[in-house]
């Protein structure tokens, strides 16, 4: 049984157990979080690991790093590298999104150093898998998605992107509005691209069935794909966006039904003052699936660093609702990510993910900050750098501090104000709230 299929029968899992003490909620309201589809455990019975994680309402915001190879750079040490760059600082997920080299082996080596879930886009490798065989990326059959589904789920894959809310009905909306960027998901792109050139509905669409017995074979999470998210702020929540979550709405249905657990992919670039509505509309239109969003990006004009305006946006989206954000890093819209972006995307992500949480009012998240909070004030400077959220970076400031002064930074020296209020007030009178 998928562990869907274990909540739907009242039963509570190790697993279950597991992750409920780390949300700091009991068993049984995960079971039945998850009974509702309200929460998803992405884990393929395949893969072992030793930090899996449950994503969905009532828990903690995860989130997700992307890595994997391109067709300009492909060297799969790199992207261990990366894997294990992004699992030191606290991701909670990881997607391989190769396109370059080896795929089989590239996926192999991520399964094998993660230890975190692993989730892919299927669509990439049945493509490459066609430009190899057939000299054109669009020449694969619905037979060719189903095998590279089998494949992925056999070898331990956790939870798919399948972008199977593009179809003649989404896209037939898309060519009336004329957006400004179209489609700008490579997945869904590919997707249209082959609907165009073949004149038929979307495998993953038609196919929709037999993709779930994939699923529920191994108890691959299933990530319904966004392939028409905005990628201007000028196209946010438009009529073919709106379309494509309405479809991953019923499919999401047919897939609780078959003991599938699922999630939905939103959005993209969305001004600040459309999120909340972003939000509530997955909610209504997914019965509350948890909810995975690329960012969102709340800004166009910041190439370089859109970890920034994704941090913003995720910081929002999760205050409202989300679940589960996707990492971006500074090399969005430029380049294929280094280490060092992956860093930076990881821990802009992070912050975001904990400011929606104090949003949500998790007494993890809120106690974290009153322990920091108290460590400022009195000035502890190892408590604090071991409580900040990146140590390794607030160790290396604090160090380059001259002249390096113990008890006060170098920003106010001895016009410390905490410093000041301690000779100011007696102890005990100077606002401690614990």
């Amino acid at each position: 049984m998928t562990q869907l299929e274990f909540a739907k029968k009242n039963i509570i899992t190790p697993l279950m157990r597991k992750l409920a003490a780390i949300e700091g909620i009991t068993p049984l309201k995960l079971m039945q979080l998850m009974r509702a589809g309200k929460v998803v455990v992405p884990l393929n019975i395949n893969h072992k690991i030793k930090k899996p994680c449950a994503v969905g309402s009532g828990l903690s915001t995860k989130i997700n790093a992307n890595i994997g190879t391109s067709t300009d750079e492909s060297r799969i040490s790199d992207e261990i590298e990366k894997l294990k760059i992004a699992i030191k600082h606290g991701a909670d997920a990881l997607m391989d999104l190769s396109v370059g080299g080896d795929l089989l082996k590239v996926r192999k080596e991520v399964l094998k150093y993660s230890t975190l879930p692993v989730g892919t886009v299927p669509v990439y490798e049945v493509a490459v898998r066609a430009s190899q065989k057939n000299k054109n990326f669009l020449k694969f059959s619905a037979q060719d998605v189903l095998d590279v589904l089998e494949g992925q789920a056999k070898q331990g894959v956790d939870f798919f992107t399948i972008h199977c809310g593009v179809t003649k009905k989404s896209l037939g909306i898309l060519e009336k509005q004329k957006r400004l960027m179209g489609v700008v998901s490579r997945g869904g792109a590919i997707i249209a691209s082959w609907m165009k050139f073949h004149k038929r509905e979307n495998p993953f669409y038609s196919h929709f069935d037999r993709i779930l017995d994939i699923a529920h074979r191994y108890d691959v999470t299933l990530s319904l794909g966004d392939g028409l998210r905005p990628g201007s702020i000028l196209d946010a929540t438009d009529k073919a966006q709106i379309a494509e979550l309405k479809i991953l709405g019923v499919l999401a249905k047919r897939a609780r039904a078959r003991g599938v657990q699922v999630m939905i992919e939103g959005p993209g670039h969305i001004p600040i003052n459309q999120i909340e509505k972003n939000i509530a509309l997955e909610k209504k239109y997914c019965s509350g699936a948890p909810f995975y969003v690329l960012g969102p990006l709340v800004t166009d004009v910041a190439p370089g660093y859109d970890h920034i305006t994704s941090a913003i946006g995720g910081a929002m989206a999760a205050g409202y609702g989300a679940d589960f954000l996707c990492y971006v890093t500074p090399a969005e819209h430029l380049r294929h990510p280094t280490v060092n972006d992956v860093r930076e995307g990881v821990i802009a992500s992070r912050i975001a993910a904990h400011a929606g949480d104090l949003v949500k009012r998790k007494k993890i998240a809120i106690d974290w900050d009153r322990r920091i909070s108290l460590a400022r004030k009195a000035r502890n400077w190892k408590k604090q750098i071991q409580l900040s959220i990146d140590p390794e970076k607030a160790r290396q400031y604090r160090a380059s501090s001259k002249p390096k002064l113990s008890s006060v930074c170098t920003m106010c020296g001895k016009y410390c104000s905490i410093k000041l209020m301690e000779d100011c007030l007696p102890a005990g009178r100077q606002g401690t709230r614990v």
